[in-house]
């Protein structure tokens, strides 16, 4: 990258120079940070091939969310419809819970925004383990139309890819998939920890943490919540 002063640069008229080489500075890091999620990446697509899953069958209701009916059973290699790619957010919400947890409602709000998008190049559905019914509820609550929810409360899915442990305990999970022929095979997995517990393994799937870092407070200790009691903009509801 030059040293020299962009053409158009990224900072108003009247900048210091202080600021100026600092910034050109942080330019070179945000570049070296782009090439490493290329290669990281790189590696994901370089995976040897995951097992082979069994065909779960699920219980799954209408896109449209002010339908009570049917229900219907799906199978885990129905979920991808006619794509050979499945992407699935693993939404924490534990039977008989009455509502999800806070930062899964965050993913799952996101994701209910790109979904078209996702869907271009992969089939996508949310998967959680308390029953139909309160999953469809909750996403009535939040506005999730058109997302494909399917519950695994009368299968052992979650337990078998460890998005749920041996004591019950539900963890969020984003779980990519791939179809050969009749069989599911698993591609690749990232919970919301690392595997030493380390949080903020996926982040990078959301922009509010990278939209918070742009500020100068950074993102600090915030924690979504499932209520929203402000306004902006003359908007209030659930967040």
């Amino acid at each position: 990258m030059s040293d020299s002063s962009p053409e158009n640069p990224m900072w108003p008229t009247g900048a210091s120079d202080e600021y100026i080489a600092a910034r050109t500075e942080l330019d070179r890091a945000e570049h070296d940070l782009h090439a490493e999620v290329h290669r990281l990446a790189a590696l994901r697509r370089d995976l040897p091939p995951g097992p082979v899953l069994d065909d779960y069958v699920f219980e799954e209701g209408p896109l449209d969310l002010g339908l009570t009916e049917p229900i219907e059973e799906v199978s885990l290699v129905e979920l991808f419809g006619d794509r050979d790619t499945l992407v699935v957010y693993h939404m924490m919400f534990h039977p008989g819970e009455q509502e999800v947890c806070p930062m899964c409602s965050l993913w799952v709000d996101g994701l209910h925004g790109v979904s078209r998008h996702i869907l271009r190049h992969a089939a996508f559905a949310v998967i959680a383990k308390a029953p139909v019914a309160e999953i469809r509820g909750w996403a009535q609550r939040r506005g999730w139309d058109g997302l494909r929810f399917a519950s695994s409360f009368k299968n052992t899915f979650n337990l078998d890819v460890h998005a749920e442990t041996e004591s019950g305990d539900q963890l969020p999970m984003f779980s990519v998939f791939r179809r050969e022929g009749d069989q599911v095979r698993h591609f690749y997995t990232q919970r919301a920890n690392f595997m030493d517990d380390a949080e903020g393994a996926f982040d990078m799937l959301n922009p509010i943490w990278g939209i918070l870092d742009l500020t100068p407070t950074g993102r600090g200790d915030w924690y979504a919540g499932n209520t929203y009691a402000g306004r902006q903009r003359g908007y209030l509801g659930e967040l």
